[in-house]
């Protein structure tokens, strides 16, 4: 069984700025697989995920015409951990709140950087949208446990790393989640 996260943990692992792999369904026709990109994002525990974007993007228009997505975080040092979340979306807002944006950019940047960043892209206000979306379906791993059993076990920290990383795919094909 996939060691998933307690709600606490998963929700206060995902208010963590982390880039996001946003995915929707991709309906242009065709085999097409889901449309995959890295984007920032905003979350605090109990709340909404949104996600600023172009307007005029693939991902804004497949996202819209869904009217769903998911997204997907990681943490790519051992032991491995993940959060993956997908839902509705709730609220499209266009334009974009200016307080929204900055809420984004500081939260991704120190202070100065952001205040540059702002600065830079400022057109982004009238060319961009946010989507909200209620996670309704999660899914997470937390392989620390995984990897102490192991280290309990007598395997040695570098085999217990190894092992666990071996085991996480063989546990996310299990359980159907990778």
């Amino acid at each position: 069984m996939l060691p998933a996260m307690e709600r606490r943990n998963r929700e206060r692992f995902l208010a963590e700025p982390r880039v996001g792999v946003l995915g929707v369904t991709d309906s242009r026709g065709g085999d097409r697989a889901p449309l995959l990109v890295p984007v920032w994002y905003g979350y605090e525990p109990g709340g909404e995920v949104l996600v600023e974007m172009g307007r005029e993007t693939i991902k804004a228009r497949l996202a819209t015409a869904a009217g769903r997505f998911s997204l997907c975080v990681q943490d790519e040092g051992r032991p491995y951990r993940y959060v993956s979340v997908e839902g509705p979306v709730t609220a499209v807002e266009d334009p974009v709140d200016p307080a929204v944006r900055e809420a984004l950019a500081r939260r991704y940047l120190d202070a100065e950087e952001a205040h540059a960043y702002l600065a830079a892209t400022a057109g982004q206000l009238t060319d961009d949208i946010v989507l909200r979306m209620r996670p309704q379906h999660w899914r997470s791993a937390d392989f620390a446990a995984f990897a102490a059993a192991f280290a309990e076990e007598g395997a040695g920290a570098g085999a217990a790393e190894g092992a666990g990383a071996g085991a996480e795919g063989r546990a996310g094909e299990a359980a159907g989640t990778s």
